[in-house]
Order: structure tokens, then sequence, then C-alpha cells
């Protein structure tokens, strides 16, 4: 018997106003369900001979986009531990009393983005997955398109107007918010989440001032966290600030480290503000072994996520 293999994706959803319903009811679920493994059965040959199941809920993309993929890696185990009545088999995980099943649940935080995700996950013998999982990273991202049944029902049932509905890989999903990331002006952060979530082991710095200090390695980001003097000593202000225009440079300055350890933060990526005073080598203190409390992953702070996941900060200009 082969191994079991995992294939992980979403069914994107660009919404004109923010869903009023995040969670679906058993039955709602059930039926999205039906709907999606019709749409994949179109889309992906020989996906009908592997198990999908869905967690019928809407979730912003970086509640998808965390180190070891943990919302798809719980929905698998669900998945794994659901009654094998017949083979293959299409499930939908969804709300009892409004609440999700651990794991599983929108963090309310992070709702109110244009795009909003349910995750999928895809498994089989490794002999059936496999050129599954290779079509999805081949074809999907430019074949699709949902049904017109599809989109209609998860408007209605999610109770959201929607522009597009269409299926993703999770690597399709990393390219568009890469993109997205460029355009609103906080490209330079991408890499250290792409970092965190494919290559964790690995160290990434962010080091190019006037952007914040910033780096990763061991599971964890650190950002150089300065008062004025240190700041303008340590040559983080913009070039040629005149002097007269330094303190609202560095007003600008601490409101982009929020903006940046709010994004990686709702990547679940656990985040260390470092104090570095005047004189000291700010590179060498984030190498440096600390016990420097972290920001929570929530930091409490919606808005600054919202401004800095994909609107542009005018004041950057």
């Amino acid at each position: 018997m082969s191994d079991l293999l995992h294939c992980y994706g979403a069914l994107a959803l660009e919404c004109a106003a923010p869903p009023k319903q995040p969670a679906l009811t058993r039955e709602a679920a059930t039926e999205l369900a039906d709907h999606m493994a019709n749409d994949l059965a179109r889309l992906l040959p020989g996906v009908e001979r592997l198990d999908l199941s869905i967690a019928a809920a809407t979730f912003d993309p970086a509640e998808l986009l965390r180190p070891g993929w943990p919302l798809h890696a719980t929905l698998s185990e669900l998945t794994r531990r659901a009654p094998k009545t017949i083979e293959p088999r299409v499930l939908g995980f969804a709300a009892f009393e409004g609440a999700m099943p651990p794991g599983l649940q929108p963090e309310p935080h992070l709702r109110g983005g244009p795009l909003q995700l349910v995750p999928f996950a895809l498994q089989g013998d490794t002999d059936v997955a496999l050129p599954v999982g290779r079509a999805m990273e081949e074809t999907l991202l430019e074949t699709g398109m949902a049904d017109a049944a599809t989109s209609l029902f998860a408007q209605t049932a999610f109770g959201a107007p929607l522009e597009h509905a269409r299926y993703l890989s999770l690597h399709d999903l990393c390219a568009m918010t890469a993109m997205q990331y460029q355009h609103a002006g906080i490209g330079p952060l991408w890499p250290l989440v792409e970092t965190a979530l494919f290559t964790p082991e690995k160290e990434h710095w962010l080091n190019a001032p006037p952007e914040p200090l910033v780096r990763y390695a061991n599971g964890e980001i650190r950002i150089a966290q300065w008062r004025f003097d240190g700041w303008n000593e340590a040559g983080f202000a913009p070039p040629a600030t005149p002097p007269e225009k330094l303190a609202r440079a560095f007003d600008h300055f601490q409101s982009r480290q929020r903006q940046f350890a709010a994004l990686l933060g709702a990547h679940g990526i656990s985040v260390r503000l470092i104090e570095c005073g005047v004189g000291e080598d700010a590179r060498q203190r984030l190498n440096d072994r600390m016990d420097s409390p972290r920001v929570p992953n929530d930091l409490d702070a919606p808005a600054e996520y919202r401004r800095s996941h994909l609107i542009d900060d005018p004041e950057a200009h």
C-alpha cells in the first residue's frame, strides 16, 4: 500500500463586502462541499479518487499562510479521524452553535478583507494524489474558475456579494499574496514570510534603511526598536531628511514597525521587539540570545494589520 499524500488549496472568494455569515451550518457545509467536489472533478482529473474535506468558513489569506500550514493540517487530521463509511469521502466541517471545530475557527480581528478563502484538503494514496497535486500547481490558477452554481451558493450561504470565485493551490496563494504585498508597498516583508513558510530552518534579514531592521531565525521575528536618538544615529532616517522633519519621519518609522509586526503576527510568526540603545550595534542585538517579551500574535491591532495588509499607506510617499 502506498503512503498517504495531502494536497492543499482553497476556494478564493473576491467579496464586494464582508461576509455576514463567516461560518456555515452542517447542512450548508455539506452542500458547499458537494459543489466544490463537482468543480474539482471537472478541473483535476483523478481527484474523484481522493478524499476531499473543506472548512466551511471564510478565512483571511494570512490565516492559511502560516508556518506548518496549521489550518490545513487540522483539516487533514479531522479527515483522518472521520468515519470511513464510504470512500472516497466528501466532508464539510461546519460550525456548531456558531463555533467551528478547534483549529478551524476564523480569527475575528482578521475579518473583513476583500479576499476570503474556504480551505480544502485532498488526501489519498501517493500514486493517485501526486498527479492531482501536479495538476493543481500547473493548471489551477489559469483554469480554476468555480462553476456558477458554486459561486451562487457561496454568495448566498456566506451572505457576501461575490465578484469572482476560483480555486487556488497554496503556492498560487503565496504568489498572489506576494504580488499584493508588493502593490501595497510592503513587498520587503514577503521574503521573511516566505522563509518562515518554506525554509524555517534558515535565517533572513530585512536590512534596508529606512525600513525597520528585521531578522527571522529559529522560528521567530526580531525587530529592532529605538528611541529617537538611537534611530537617528543608527542611520535609519530617510536620506537627506531636513532636521525639522526628522520627528515626523520617526513617527512614520514607528508606524511602519507596528504594521510590520501586525502583519507578521497575523501570519502566525512570533515577534519580539528588541530595545536598542544609543551606541549599540542593533544587528548584533538581534543576534543576541535574550528573553525579551514576545508581541502577542493578535496584537490587538486589526486596523494596523488591514492598513499594512492590502492598502497602501499614503504617509510612505
